[in-house]
């Protein structure tokens, strides 16, 4: 029985068939499938060494492997079958985890596999089909099942897999088949990003006009048929010498009204900072919530969908706007750098105020998962009199620990700076701060040349200035969201999932 619309979207893009009562169509699979129900008898599951195989199933024996669990999925060690598990692993060795995986595709569909055979004590078939160089290669099964060394607890399990491989297989569209009716284009005269986003996603920007007439006012349009046309507009929305957050949030909605003119039939803008989005609520009678009234301006223009990198406040993005939105995070990137740098040092994530206790929290939790060890949290929150900032108040167990203040964006700095000096003085061993949009104001420089932080990570979703650079010299990380981005263009132009890119990052 195939149950793909009771499960949870993650399984539904890994696998183009589950089933939860199992009945393998590879006779490989389905002989161990009998052998386990044979050895379960009645008990939750059964004991590895209760399942036999007559000297006429080994192949049935030879498509099977092992792992134990410990703690989590992610944590599931390899115990019998590496040549076996090499199929949908790559290159494995017994006592190999499953999270230090090289096959990192098949690591993903197997976690997601372990976790729903956990969760239903029962066993799980799946099916995908493999593809390499642009063929299909091979329709592949896998049977996950339980086993339990005590009958009662279930503590490792039995993967079998096999293929069924496609000699004739016919060849996938090419790339200029899958990007057929897609069109990119980058606005903005610093097009270092731009070209990062095109290089990572193969395709070359559409040519497009953009004249500044002599009084300040400008025209943009598209300089080929965008008629049934899948567009893209990359632009960051931060102000620069070269023209204010207004001037450019005013050029890309002139140029997306030019497109949905030009028979566009999609449209999406693709922002990784969003200009405006600070201001998402009153705190003051009478103030603006300016977070809003961008969106009804984009939606105004009728722009299709807005794909943002950590906007301040997710939730009031979200209810702000009417049309689809995207919201990516550099959550995996900065993981992946903090894995790469923290060695065997405690750690423990920082919310530099109350408003980012969320984002500090699910940080938190992926590092706990990708370390698999303890991490520990804190925050901070300060406290205004007439608009200054009068007194800080500072929760939490920093000691001796790499202390990782995380946060949206950095501006003045101040907050930054403050925070940082919270950590030091309540016994961190190292301070490194985790910064999506680096939005420096002129005073930035001097701020953080003299604040106790030892790295300085931050991306490139706005360019970087030099005053900057040159304050924090080898302080200063910088991580690329070209990857995330591109991704994003590519998935959602096929239909793909998001999700899993910000599970598993680009």
């Amino acid at each position: 029985m195939t149950t793909m619309a009771m499960t949870e979207p993650p399984l539904k893009w890994l696998f183009e068939r589950l089933d939860f009562a199992p009945q393998p169509k590879r006779f490989e699979l389905d002989i161990v499938h009998e052998r386990w129900k044979a050895a379960r008898d009645g008990a939750v599951a059964p004991r590895r060494s209760a399942i036999s195989f007559a000297p006429e199933d080994r192949a049935a024996a030879e498509t099977l492997f092992v792992h134990r669990f410990e703690g989590s999925d992610d944590d599931a060690v390899l115990t019998e079958g590496a040549s076996a598990a090499a199929m949908l692993l790559g290159s494995c060795k017994i006592g190999d985890r499953l999270s230090e995986a090289s096959g990192r595709r098949g690591a993903v569909r197997l976690r997601r596999l372990l976790k729903e055979m956990r969760r239903t004590g029962q066993p799980v078939l799946a099916q995908y089909t493999r593809v390499e160089n642009g063929r299909d290669r091979a329709i592949v099964e896998i049977l996950v099942a339980p086993l339990s060394e005590d009958g009662s607890t279930i503590d490792s399990a039995l993967t079998a897999i096999s293929a069924h491989v496609l000699d004739g297989a016919p060849r996938r569209a090419p790339r200029e088949a899958v990007y057929r009716g897609l069109a990119v284009f980058a606005l903005g005269a610093r097009m270092s990003f731009a070209d990062d986003v095109a290089q990572c996603l193969g395709a070359e920007f559409a040519p497009l006009e953009d004249r500044e007439f002599e009084d300040g006012e400008y025209k943009i349009r598209p300089l080929e048929n965008m008629r049934g046309r899948d567009c893209y507009v990359v632009f960051t929305l931060n102000g620069d010498e070269t023209a204010s957050s207004a001037d450019k949030l005013c050029k890309l909605l002139f140029f997306i009204g030019a497109l949905k003119d030009a028979g566009a039939e999609r449209v999406t803008a693709v922002t990784p900072y969003l200009c405006f989005s600070r201001k998402d609520r009153r705190t003051k009678p009478r103030d603006p919530v300016t977070t809003r009234y961008v969106a009804q301006l984009f939606e105004a223009l009728g722009t299709d969908r807005l794909v943002c990198i950590d906007v301040h406040n997710i939730a009031a993005f979200q209810n702000a706007f009417r049309c689809e939105t995207v919201h990516l995070d550099a959550q995996a990137l900065f993981a992946r750098h903090v894995v790469a740098n923290v060695g065997d040092s405690p750690v423990a994530v920082v919310s530099p105020d109350l408003g980012g206790e969320k984002r500090a929290e699910l940080f938190r939790l992926r590092l706990e998962r990708v370390l698999r060890r303890p991490v520990a949290k804190a925050f901070m929150d300060k406290h205004r009199s007439e608009g200054r900032v009068v007194g800080d108040i500072f929760a939490g167990d920093v000691k001796d620990r790499t202390a990782i203040i995380i946060d949206d964006l950095i501006s003045g700095g101040g907050t930054v700076a403050r925070t940082a000096a919270a950590c030091r003085a309540n016994g961190a061993a190292r301070v490194w701060v985790a910064v999506t949009h680096g939005v420096f104001s002129e005073t930035a420089a001097s701020t953080l040349a003299d604040a106790p932080i030892d790295t300085l990570i931050v991306t490139d979703s706005v360019p970087l200035q030099s005053a900057v650079a040159g304050a924090l010299g080898d302080r200063l990380t910088l991580v690329t969201v070209a990857g995330l981005v591109a991704e994003a263009i590519r998935r959602l132009h096929a239909n793909g999932s998001i999700v899993q890119l910000l599970d598993e990052g680009p």
